[in-house]
């Protein structure tokens, strides 16, 4: 993998439970996350982790893929982690195959929510432009579900082309979110500090 991975965080003034709950219930993720249209948990793995398959629809046509994951609950810290692996075949998907995690930290204020990933592009050279795509869409769509879980908006009020939408202030923005750790940089290789959980998870694509 390349060592340019993706970073987003922002807080969340909501409760744990709530936050864990919009982001880990496939029918709840996919209300706030613009990169997946479908996501259907599909059995568990000998090791307690969840297998699924997901769905990403764009003008005419639709990516498909697999993944893996498995969250943490109950850590000495308080805080919680979920980590995954996922890869397609698809051959017009900006994405061969990937992993990351999602942290969640309780902090004065709410929850500070973040997440850093890397993948292997599917696209060749045209990653020069899809990874700062991705890194944009991840950061939207983190404040789309700020927004929801501070106000109650639901996120469907606010789909992608209400990024053009200049004369509402509350809309989601990327701008919002912190795109590099506070003592890091935004190229940096950000997956150094998942949870050991990541590493146990099977390649989904091995059996594909």
């Amino acid at each position: 993998m390349r060592r340019s991975g993706i970073y987003v965080e922002t807080t969340i003034a909501a409760d744990l439970e709530a936050v864990w709950t919009a982001t880990q219930v496939p029918e709840q993720h996919v209300r706030w996350d613009v990169r997946f249209t479908r996501i259907t948990p599909t059995g568990l793995t000998a090791a307690g982790a969840t297998a699924f398959a997901y769905e990403r629809r764009v003008p005419f046509h639709r990516i498909s893929g697999t993944g893996v994951s498995i969250g943490e609950k109950q850590r000495a810290d308080g805080a919680r982690t979920s980590a995954l692996r996922f890869h397609t075949r698809d051959p017009l998907s900006p994405i061969r195959e990937g992993r990351g995690y999602w942290r969640y930290v309780p902090q004065d204020g709410g929850i500070a929510f973040l997440t850093g990933y890397d993948y292997t592009p599917g696209l060749g050279v045209l990653d020069v432009v899809v990874r700062p795509v991705l890194g944009w869409a991840t950061a939207w769509s983190f404040d789309r579900l700020r927004i929801w879980l501070e106000t109650g908006v639901p996120p469907e009020r606010w789909p992608p082309w209400s990024v053009l939408w200049w004369w509402r202030p509350d809309r989601p923005r990327a701008g919002r979110c912190r795109r590099a750790p506070a003592s890091g940089r935004r190229r940096a290789d950000h997956l150094q500090n998942a949870p050991v959980t990541l590493a146990a998870l099977p390649d989904p694509g091995a059996s594909a």
